[in-house]
């Protein structure tokens, strides 16, 4: 075999590669003899047939798997004697003339091609000890642990139907549909054929529910309110707008109190244990979003410690993923770039950024993880195959079946909890600093980080 390196810039490499006709032709000799066993020729007996009759009967197509298998072992073993791991599938380029294959089929030609590929950079970690990173602190207070208790005692205690009279009071549970616009033209989000709403509870943007207050079943009122101008939503934040609703069905909360008789129907000893499950909720809430802010505090930090060349392949790859997906969102919203404040242009670079990112992340992260021994035991893996499987309710053994089915996607359940006990490593060895903050803080900082990353990375 003969290898020559004919291209070595940055992270690509290519090599020109030669195996000797001899060497397939040994390799052919094996393959016949494991043949002769199982070949069923008429007029020999099994396991009889002479190897000369074996090769002009099976020569050819033996002879093209003895190829496939030569150039895949050659492949590796010279990546292995470089220490080079391609970034993904190594490109091979036969010879295209059909008269030189035709010989090496033949066994009369050696077999030369080119191998072409990216390499996996190396990965020089940064020093993780002393990291600054800011926990969010937000204490759970006794108004909203009431506040809660009275939502889950109001969603909880049953309604009845009103009947076709039924009148709207505060406290009664709508089913609404509704068109929403801005300056007479609808807008995205703004409509619904059957909306749930309890009126008093806040659900519904300020001044919305009261407006309701004495309309009929069947009644559609026009219903002005003007958007908070910290709406989530940028382009409506601040905005004036019209909604027509139309009351479907009016249905008025059932008498009861918020007693321990109350608690025992929702599988709770009393009110004082529904008061703790509730606080418990809300600080597990918390603490999940607070975690989710520390996670990105510490991509950031990774991102801005390491700096290197990425394969272009993987990034392509990455790209081409979130770029489906762009396209996706863009369409069934019947929307356009323009639409979105941008141009086709400026979203493919922003998210070719984000590709890259991606790609540098999963690498550090793969390296801290290699170098510090994390492991996702086969039971962690059990647990979040068995979480995603609760997600689709009513499908589970389908969903069971494709995961059992399909290794990939097993493993890449592997990927989100490797990278979380990476992130927990480096949290562990960062130099933390309680912040209080409220619960609307911790959300809008959340959402600001995830501004520009559609959904963090999944290696």
């Amino acid at each position: 075999m003969q290898v020559t390196e004919t291209l070595n810039e940055g992270l690509k490499r290519k090599l020109s590669v030669t195996i000797p006709a001899a060497d397939l032709n040994t390799r052919l000799d094996a393959k016949l003899q494991e043949l002769k066993g199982q070949a069923n020729i008429k007029g020999f007996r099994p396991g009889k047939v002479p190897t000369a009759h074996l090769k002009k009967v099976y020569g050819r197509s033996a002879m093209s798997e003895v190829m496939t298998d030569a150039i895949n072992s050659t492949v590796s073993e010279t990546l292995d004697e470089r220490k080079e791991r391609a970034a993904a599938q190594p490109k091979v380029d036969l010879p295209q003339d059909q008269t030189i294959i035709n010989d090496v089929l033949d066994g009369k030609s050696d077999l030369a091609f080119e191998v072409e590929y990216e390499v996996l950079p190396p990965v020089a970690l940064m020093d993780f000890n002393g990291i600054k990173l800011s926990k969010p602190v937000i204490e759970v207070t006794d108004e909203e642990v009431d506040a809660e208790v009275k939502r889950v005692f109001n969603q909880n205690r049953g309604f009845t139907n009103k009947g076709d009279e039924g009148v709207v009071e505060n406290g009664d549970y709508l089913g609404l549909s509704f068109v929403g616009k801005i300056d007479g033209e609808a807008f995205e989000g703004g409509t619904s054929d059957h909306a749930h709403l309890t009126v008093g509870s806040g659900e519904f943007i300020p001044g919305f529910e009261e407006q309701l207050i004495g309309a009929k079943k069947g009644e559609t009122r026009e219903v002005k309110v003007t958007f908070p101008a910290d709406y989530q939503n940028k382009e409506l934040a601040g905005k004036d707008a019209t909604f027509e609703v139309n009351v479907l069905h009016v249905d008025g909360p059932n008498d009861g109190e918020l007693d321990d008789d109350f608690a025992k129907r929702l599988g709770l000893e009393d009110v004082a244990g529904l008061r703790k499950a509730v606080r418990d909720q809300m600080e597990n809430a918390l603490a999940s979003m607070g975690r989710q802010h520390m996670k990105r505090q510490v991509l950031d930090a990774l991102d801005d410690g390491h700096k290197f060349d990425v394969p272009a392949q993987l990034v392509e790859a990455e790209f081409n993923t979130i770029w489906q997906r762009v396209e996706h969102e863009i369409q069934s919203h019947g929307r356009s770039f323009e639409d979105e404040g941008t141009t086709e242009e400026e979203a493919r670079e922003q998210y070719r950024r984000i590709a890259e990112r991606r790609v540098r992340l999963g690498l550090v992260v793969a390296e801290i993880g290699n170098t510090t021994d994390v492991q996702v035991t086969d039971e962690e893996h059990q647990q979040a195959l068995i979480a995603e499987v609760r997600r689709f309710q009513g499908q589970e053994q389908q969903v069971y079946d494709y995961y059992r089915k399909n290794p990939t996607a097993l493993a890449s359940l592997r990927a989100p909890i490797f990278e979380n006990k990476v992130v927990d490593h480096i949290i562990s060895l960062g130099e933390v600093t309680d912040q209080p903050m409220s619960r609307d803080e911790l959300a809008k900082l959340i959402e600001a980080g995830e501004e520009d990353v559609p959904e963090e990375h999944h290696h």
